[in-house]
């Protein structure tokens, strides 16, 4: 299998005054393209420390994280945040919309800042809306829609711009046990569906078995990287769309257009490819596409 990130010889140290508090020790692993991986550990085992390292949103002490045959680890905060833009997608715990935007604008998001015209992405971000059961509500916001409705639409937003990679942090534990099921099904069924890496950081045993492969972590260790031989492996299909009427503060404010139909399918558009840049120094160390 083709290996998509790459992690070496990773060390991570916070300095808490006058002490010093390993958050990662001798992390050393693959991952591979088309992937879906489970990072499991307790709170403090270093897993959402690791889940920043891999995404670049933390410099490592020591060691390095190359995606693809980047090393993410030396590019600058610039390079970093235009290589997450194109490569990675994230679906948070707390769900991170934008309360004063539409479940469409949201999800649109990704798009605009990859510099994809209004109409295209709003065309991309309604179809997403649609895969994920929401299509009748891309136009309310946040705060009219309830906690598995807004996760959705946080589903929706990681995946429309098609990245190689997406990561999931806890994506369920504001969720009750039915609508974790189907949020855990659908993330998988669209990383499938691309052959895109799907990364997830839980605590839940029983969430682990959606993935391919276990990482376990304990103070900052892997103690266990295993193929999951019980992996939960459901066919399953779009949700269908909810009616207004349904599920918590669903009702359309007075005036509000309804939802359009979904359009034809679209892809998402290609970002405009980059010079390969010489491997010496950081400061040429540019960021590009990966492909999913």
């Amino acid at each position: 299998m083709e290996t998509i990130i790459r992690v070496k010889d990773l060390r991570k140290v916070y300095k808490l005054g006058s002490e010093k508090v390993v958050a990662l020790d001798c992390i050393n692993l693959e991952i591979h393209k088309g992937e879906v991986l489970c990072i499991l550990g307790t709170s403090g085992s270093g897993k959402s420390t690791l889940l920043n390292q891999l995404a670049g949103l933390e410099k490592p002490t020591r060691g390095g994280v190359y995606i693809g045959k980047k090393n993410i680890s030396r590019m600058s905060e610039d390079q970093l945040a235009r290589f997450r833009q194109k490569n990675v997608g994230f679906v948070f715990q707390s769900y991170n919309l934008l309360n004063s935007q539409t479940a469409l604008e949201n999800v649109s998001m990704p798009l605009m800042f990859r510099g994809v015209d209004k109409r295209t992405r709003e065309k991309l971000a309604l179809q997403m809306l649609h895969r994920v059961g929401l299509g009748e509500r891309c136009k309310h916001r946040p705060n009219q829609m309830s906690g598995g409705q807004q996760q959705r639409v946080g589903i929706a937003r990681a995946f429309v711009s098609k990245p190689a990679i997406v990561f999931a942090d806890e994506p369920t534990g504001n969720l009750d046990s039915k609508t974790t099921i189907e949020v855990m099904e659908m993330m998988v069924r669209l990383a499938r569906e691309n052959n895109q890496t799907f990364i997830l950081v839980t605590h839940d045993q029983e969430l682990s078995q959606y993935a391919d492969r276990i990482i376990t972590l304990i103070d900052g260790r892997v103690v266990s990287d295993q193929p999951n031989v019980s992996l939960i492996d459901r066919t399953v299909v779009d949700p269908p769309e909810e009616s207004p009427a349904e599920g918590s503060a669903s009702q359309e404010e007075p005036g509000t257009a309804q939802a359009p139909q979904p359009p034809e399918q679209e892809e998402a558009p290609e970002p405009i490819a980059e010079t390969e840049p010489d491997s010496g120094s950081a400061e040429n160390t540019q960021e590009k596409e990966i492909k999913p």
